[in-house]
């Protein structure tokens, strides 16, 4: 389990400019450009360098952030958007190279970026920091795919395989079994419901009035649930 850090959101607390979103910013500047580069001069080594860098930078951009005590739901999107953005780079110079294993990457892709993408941001519907603190949900929704041993399991693996045997067949195996389990765990996140923010709609009533229909402002005013 990822040791508590600042487990609860504090919206006073939200900002970009924090010394783990500077680490963030500057790890995805820097491996993409590797990863355009290792493309353009066909070396498979800098292609390396850059998932490296990815890597490195994702895990020390978070203890950066617990150490300085600086966690955000806004550097937690930040985070997940640009584990996408350096894996989109990775991956897409790695079919360049290698176009054998491209049916492969692109499943993987679809999986990442899009499933796994959506479920990484669903934390925003809690009142916690980021999805490193899903435990406090779901812990078995955590422990697939947030814990350390699942984020090993669901990026690490893929890149290793296709890279130290190039065997594309095994590879598009792995990625939907993947890409089977992401759906299975969208399907658990659904069932547990999406809660609704209680943040005030400061222009619902005005929207209403300039549409000439009914929104929900009158449910809201009597504290009724709304449903999505």
């Amino acid at each position: 389990m990822v040791k508590p850090g600042r487990v609860l959101a504090d919206p006073a607390r939200e900002r970009i400019g924090t010394p783990a979103t500077i680490v963030t910013f500057i790890r995805t500047a820097a491996s993409i450009t590797l990863s355009a580069y290792a493309a353009s001069q066909g070396s498979k080594t800098l292609l390396v360098v850059a998932l490296l860098v990815h890597w490195v930078g994702d895990s020390l951009d978070g203890q950066i952030a617990r150490m300085f005590d600086c966690e955000t739901r806004t550097g937690a999107v930040l985070d997940i958007l640009s584990d996408r953005l350096c894996a989109a780079a990775f991956y897409i110079g790695l079919a360049w190279l290698d176009p054998s294993l491209s049916p492969a990457i692109f499943v993987y892709l679809a999986e990442f970026m899009v499933i796994d993408g959506f479920l990484s941001i669903c934390f925003l519907a809690w009142p916690i920091t980021s999805p490193n603190y899903f435990y406090v949900i779901d812990r078995r929704l955590w422990l697939l795919n947030w814990s350390h041993p699942g984020k090993a399991v669901n990026s690490g693996l893929f890149a290793i395989l296709l890279l130290v045997t190039g065997w594309m067949w095994v590879g598009l195996a792995i990625a939907l079994v993947l890409l089977t389990h992401k759906i299975i765990s969208l399907s658990h996140l659904m069932k547990l419901g999406m809660p609704l923010s209680g943040a005030p709609l400061p222009h619902l009533v005005e929207a209403e009035e300039r549409f000439g229909m009914d929104l929900g402002s009158a449910s809201l005013a009597e504290g009724a649930p709304v449903r999505p």
